[in-house]
C-alpha cells in the first residue's frame, strides 16, 4: 500500500507542472510535433523538449516519427480520461462555493 501511495504522489507531482499540464490537453486534442507545441504554448522549444522528456518517462506521452519529424501523442487513453475528468470536476463547483 505504501508504494501504491508514492507512486500515486509522485504521478500527481508530475500533473502539477502548468506547462506539462498544457501539453497533455493539447495532446488530449491531437498529435504534435516540438514545434506545433511551442506555438501553441507560446514557449521555447527547450521549454517543450524539457518537459516532453518528464512526460516520456513516465509513460504519459509517446512518440513517432515520420521522416524527421517526431510527433507526440498521449501514451493511452487513461491520460485523456484523468485529465477530463479532473476538468469535468473543475467545472462542476465553477462559481460556487464549496461550504459543507
Amino acid at each position: 500500500m505504501d508504494e501504491s501511495i508514492y507512486q500515486l504522489s509522485e504521478f500527481f507531482k508530475i500533473l502539477s507542472d502548468q506547462t506539462r499540464l498544457k501539453i497533455l490537453i493539447a495532446l488530449s486534442k491531437k498529435e504534435c510535433s516540438v514545434s506545433e507545441l511551442q506555438e501553441l504554448l507560446n514557449t521555447t522549444q527547450s521549454t517543450v523538449s524539457h518537459q516532453l522528456r518528464i512526460l516520456r518517462q513516465t509513460n504519459l506521452v509517446k512518440y513517432s516519427k515520420v521522416g524527421r519529424r517526431v510527433y507526440y501523442k498521449l501514451y493511452d487513453e487513461h491520460v485523456k480520461t484523468i485529465i477530463n475528468f479532473a476538468l469535468e470536476h473543475l467545472e462542476e463547483f465553477k462559481g460556487g462555493s464549496n461550504n459543507a
